[in-house]
């Protein structure tokens, strides 16, 4: 009876992933015995430690039943079997609310004919007119190809942009980002900017002695601005959150004159979102044009000719789950807040850093 009662349960915990974390073994153990009080085990302790331990062993079973079947989410670890002594093995697993971390090919569909709907895509993107239409079926119907390969091999960007030209279109941005979390990322995201760029704002004023002399400068063209001051108000959000989060915003945020030398810019910064602004010596701006907004991922410009920069940071942040690139170590708090707090993936679980800028949020919005 406790074996069927773990595998009816684990067939429902592997409906949200193939990778529970230990605290799902909690929260599922203790809703089991909640919900059926006589499964309340004897003795000191919780009431259902034995559990906890019963299905951690039932989902490495299923894991191991899965591999053998196929599954791609989990049988692209099994090499960690091969795994070089000394060397640390990273598990491939969904870490970022991913819906669609890595799904299986659609019926009738193989690696062979994927790469040649693959080739034909390619051919299509080469035109200067192509079909916009076929581009968006043809990647949609390659999802799961793309996917291992991207979650895999781990190619570089300038090997994927190669092999899958259309993945850095802007369009096509957005919908692999759905696929992969069933969220609009465009709505999303601008609704939740517009939402909290007051309480941003309130929150920054209030940081400013502690957070120094670039916060200062940053909120110093509000003060000057009298037309286009919510696009202004947006743009001052996003280029704080580095700053309050106590990381560098030059890290992220980068700007150049238009007569500069791109490999300048681009040298050395893994990710990053670089502004073009227009060379004037004859009149000093407080604010110069903007000429141009670009994302960069190592060292290439992927994606340029972007409007403003709430829409380059969308982009850049759906470009990371495409990609399936790793949030850098100097930035990790500020796409941390981008992703639980804005998009609101995986919401419930935030550093403390993110959450006490949450509270402060809220608090500010009320």
């Amino acid at each position: 009876m406790k074996s069927a009662i773990c595998t009816a349960l684990v067939d429902s915990i592997f409906v949200s992933g193939c990778y529970p974390e230990k605290q799902d073994m909690k929260f599922y153990a203790a809703a089991l015995v909640e919900k059926h009080p006589c499964l309340t085990e004897d003795g000191p302790g919780t009431g259902y430690d034995g559990w906890i331990v019963r299905l951690w062993f039932k989902v490495g079973n299923y894991r191991s039943k899965l591999r053998k079947a196929g599954h791609a989410e989990v049988s692209v670890n099994k090499r960690q079997q091969d795994s070089e002594e000394g060397v640390r093995f990273r598990l491939k697993k969904a870490r970022r609310a991913e819906v669609n971390f890595l799904p299986p090919h659609p019926e009738g569909q193989s690696d062979e004919t994927l790469d040649d709907l693959r080739l034909q895509m390619i051919k299509e993107t080469e035109k200067k007119k192509f079909d916009s239409t076929f581009v968006k079926e043809t990647m949609a119907l390659t999802f799961s190809f793309r996917r291992q390969e991207v979650v895999d091999i781990e190619p570089l960007v300038t090997v994927l942009r190669d092999r899958w030209p259309a993945l850095f279109f802007k369009d096509e941005i957005c919908r692999e980002f759905y696929r992969i979390t069933n969220i609009d990322l465009m709505v999303t995201f601008q609704s939740s900017l517009e939402k909290f760029t007051p309480a941003l704002m309130k929150y920054y004023r209030k940081k400013k002695e502690p957070a120094g002399s670039e916060l200062t400068a940053l909120l110093a063209p509000l003060d000057d601005q009298v037309s286009d001051i919510m696009d202004l108000r947006e743009r001052v959000a996003l280029e704080g959150l580095p700053l309050v989060l106590k990381e560098e915003s030059g890290c992220l945020f980068r700007k150049c004159l238009e007569t500069d030398a791109e490999e300048i810019y681009t040298r050395n910064v893994k990710i990053g979102i670089l502004t073009v602004l227009e060379d004037d010596v004859a009149v000093r701006k407080s604010l110069p044009t903007v000429i141009n907004i670009a994302i960069i991922l190592e060292e290439t410009v992927v994606l340029e000719d972007i409007k403003d920069l709430p829409s380059a940071v969308a982009y850049l942040f759906g470009l990371l789950y495409a990609t399936n690139m790793e949030y850098p170590k100097d930035l990790s708090y500020t796409f941390e807040v981008i992703q639980k707090v804005f998009v609101e993936l995986d919401a419930q679980s935030c550093s403390s850093r993110a959450l006490s800028l949450r509270r402060k949020l809220y608090e500010l919005l009320r």
